[in-house]
């Protein structure tokens, strides 16, 4: 119970915390010298997105074209799917997509088209279809999983042609969508489930109605600033009658959402009167502070009855040690997990029909492993109310009414969608981590789309020197990969190819010697590095990161842990924890060459690895100078490689992620920085740049419109070009960060990474949910050589 206080307490603090960063930066903007003022509004988002939207149509690189390279055979995850009925009349399919926008079919996904690139944002939460017009559709923004790589929305959208053009509703300030659901009695008649900012308390959580098609909103249900609206259903026959679940949640940066001790709104509500008045259905529940995210749906047949799906946090039995999780982690106590309750009088009691045999418990309990909250989705064919399928690691059905459940074999893991045809319960829409599957026999066989969809969430990007050269990538839920990019025809002309794996995990970074072009470093999940040669991988490889001795402080690594080669000499390996390490032998050996860079605040010390170093270079003019940033917003500097290091954060520099240092190839004392607020919903444009090795700082990011920031290139022949890859896309400055343009005509991606392939001149980028792409580097020189002549 110690632990859960100390958690509590923390999360007390950083309320605390947001209540006084609002009360300081709410006086305009800051003065020379102070920390830049953060961006904590959807209205403010959807602003900086009409700006760069408008720089993209004015810039003179909008001619530029970004070629896909893949991969073609892995998608990424999604998060939502709805179709058009009746099948036969309409082929058409929605997708929404983690962080990859909306994508629509006509064809029953023989092939799809985006239909949401030019809004601001591409995090989907859920999707409706109105059902007396399948031309208007709803779209709330902001993924509800709130999983390690999800991000905020801005709102709720609406279409009134199918997807040509959309409308911005309102409801900015919700950041996720959990469900949505339009009366089918009166379709102005809608209904918003938000659940919630993820990482910080908000006022718009709850449930949110409007009457008049979206023009105005009132918000019908609020429990707290911590409490959102997770899922929603109607009864379609009595579409007043509503009900819904609340879950009380906080991500933290060190620990996953979860209940705590003070834990007391998670329930089910239900109101007979479109909203006016609620009435809280939980007998028969676990107490609310064991009741985590519930999934919720009805029976079309027979609409009392109602199932629900609960992340149950009731204790099944202790864990034993070496009892670890699907991260390699000591698990806790084994949780029950997913838990199936069913109602027969439309809530006044629930009644659990899961995991009541032995073989059944632990089957429940394994479903969600150790993050249901990731789920919570539940779905009863409209056909059939003993038919009852369940979203977790599997897709699993029920046909006696939740009893029993069976694992339903064939699609990727990791379910988060499932769309039932209400006149043929044999037919399956499901979309996963993978993508789209789709049965046509109540899920005995699945098939995937024609083409894959291109959602890959890379986090990074390495490339060796090999003829032609490789890029290699970590990919959210599909570990890593590597291709070769072809240039042979033609610059322009660039194939998508599949994607082979290679040594790493889901989050990694990879290190390539660019001597061998064949030896690779990378690390499984948290920062474990491994080293393979990629002829032999993978029958060969190792594990090479040092062991502890007992009693030693444990090791901590950020999820995409930072591993380089020095470019001086390719068999010196750093690798960072929340220490950097060094190995003068390719790993064989090692020595700490730092102390620990962060804070190591005990408070600050949970499920999730947090206080780490989370970006990092070496000078390429000069062995041993070092730069490391962390996860909690330290910054430091060491010119003997180790022996002394410097702290070297100061104003206007504010305590923020730090998501890139990039050293510079041109000048010593040159180093640049960038940070991300994503983890304090705080969506500034933070780029810096220092000319005294770190000891001040200069605000670079120019007229860059939309953030976070998540990397910083020099240009590998122009010293005066810089590449700034948002949450946006890619910017380009010809000027030193003076002034930027956006570059080419990327569609709205998260751009986690940048290189410029230093010999071929290609731009690479890793967008986390489109995919890969490059760009020809020396069309931006020509074009800068171009304008110097005129």
């Amino acid at each position: 119970m110690v632990y859960f206080k100390i958690i509590t307490s923390a999360m007390k603090n950083i309320l605390r915390a947001g209540v006084i960063l609002a009360i300081i930066f709410s006086y305009g903007h800051t003065l020379k010298g102070q920390t830049k003022e953060p961006v904590l509004s959807g209205e403010d988002r959807v602003k900086m997105f009409s700006k760069h939207s408008q720089m993209k149509k004015e810039s003179s690189y909008s001619d530029l074209h970004w070629q896909y390279i893949g991969p073609t055979n892995i998608s990424g995850r999604c998060t939502d799917v709805e179709a058009v009925t009746p099948r036969g009349d309409s082929y058409t399919i929605w997708i929404g997509s983690a962080t990859g926008g909306v994508w629509k079919s006509t064809n029953e996904g023989s092939t799809f088209e985006p239909v949401f690139d030019n809004m601001p944002a591409s995090s989907i939460g859920d999707i409706a279809i109105d059902p007396d017009n399948p031309d208007l559709v709803w779209v709330g923004t902001g993924e509800a999983n709130i999983f390690r790589s999800s991000n905020a929305g801005c709102g709720v959208f609406k279409t009134t042609d199918g997807g040509k053009t959309w409308q911005d509703m309102g409801l900015n300030n919700t950041m996720t969508i959990g469900r949505i659901r339009i009366d089918p009695k009166n379709t102005d008649i809608v209904y918003v489930a938000a659940t919630g900012h993820e990482w910080t308390a908000n006022s718009e959580r709850g449930l949110f109605k409007t009457t008049d098609g979206g023009k105005t909103w009132e918000k019908i249900l609020h429990i707290d600033d911590m409490t959102g609206v997770f899922d929603l259903v109607l009864d379609p026959r009595r579409p007043k009658t509503v009900y819904c679940t609340t879950w009380e949640r906080m991500r933290l940066k060190w620990n996953d959402p979860r209940t705590f001790e003070t834990t007391k709104n998670c329930a089910i509500w239900k109101s007979t009167n479109g909203g006016r008045t609620w009435e809280k259905i939980i007998n028969g529940l676990p107490a609310p502070q064991h009741l985590g995210r519930i999934g919720i749906d009805i029976s079309a047949t027979d609409t009392d009855i109602l199932y629900a799906l609960v992340d149950n946090y009731e204790v099944a039995y202790p864990a034993k040690e070496g009892d670890l999780d699907s991260y390699g982690r000591q698990k806790k106590d084994i949780i029950k997990g997913a838990t199936v309750y069913k109602t027969l009088n439309g809530g006044k009691s629930w009644k659990q029909v899961s995991g009541m045999s032995q073989e059944m418990k632990r089957y429940m309990e394994r479903h969600s492993s150790t993050y249901g909250w990731v789920f919570g989705q539940i779905r009863v064919d409209p056909t059939d109310e003993n038919t009852v399928y369940i979203m977790g690691i599997p897709l699993s059905q029920s046909e006696d009414g939740g009893k029993t459940f069976k694992r339903l074999r064939g699609p990727h893991s990791d379910h988060h969608g499932l769309w039932i045809d209400p006149n043929n319960g044999n037919y399956l829409l499901n979309v996963q981590d993978g993508g789209l599957t789709i049965s046509y026999d109540k899920g005995k066989t699945w098939k995937y789309p024609i083409e894959e969809l291109p959602l890959a969430q890379f986090y990074n990007i390495e490339y060796d020197m090999n003829k032609p050269f490789r890029v290699y990538g970590s990919i959210q839920d599909h570990h890593s990969f590597f291709s070769e990019v072809d240039l042979s025809r033609g610059r322009d002309n660039v194939r998508p190819t599949e994607w082979l794996r290679i040594l790493g995990a889901e989050g990694s970074s990879h290190a390539v010697n660019k001597d061998d072009n064949n030896t690779v470093y990378a690390s499984a999940f948290y920062g474990k590095l491994g080293r393979a040669e990629i002829d032999k991988f993978p029958a060969e490889q190792e594990r090479i990161l040092p062991t502890r001795y007992p009693g030693e402080e444990t090791l901590r690594g950020q999820w995409v842990a930072p591993t380089l080669l020095s470019p001086h000499n390719q068999d010196i390996v750093y690798h960072c924890m929340q220490y950097v390490m060094m190995s003068r032998d390719r790993g064989d050996t090692w020595e700490y060459i730092s102390p620990d860079l962060t804070y190591n605040d005990p408070d600050k010390l949970g499920d999730i690895s947090y206080q780490t170093i989370s970006a990092f270079d070496e000078s390429p003019l000069k062995f041993g100078l070092l730069y490391a940033g962390t996860d909690d917003g330290r910054l430091w500097r060491t010119k003997d490689g180790g022996k002394n290091w410097s702290e070297i954060r100061s104003e206007p520099v504010p305590e923020r992620w730090v998501s890139r240092i990039t050293a510079s190839r041109y000048n010593l004392g040159t180093v640049y920085m960038t940070q991300t607020g994503r983890r304090d919903d705080d969506f500034q444009v933070y780029v810096w740049k220092s000319t005294d090795f770190g000891d001040t700082w200069t605000d670079i990011s120019g007229n860059i419109p939309v953030g976070p920031v998540n990397v910083i290139r020099e240009d590998p022949v122009n010293e005066n070009i810089l590449y700034v890859g948002t949450d946006a896309g890619v910017y380009v400055s010809k000027d030193g960060g003076t002034n930027y343009e956006v570059l080419g005509d990327l569609p709205y991606a998260y751009v986690h990474d940048l290189q410029i392939h230093p010999r071929d001149n290609m731009i690479i980028i890793a967008t986390h949910g489109r995919g890969m792409w490059v760009l020809d580097a020396n069309d931006i020189n020509n074009k800068n050589e171009r304008r110097r002549r005129w």
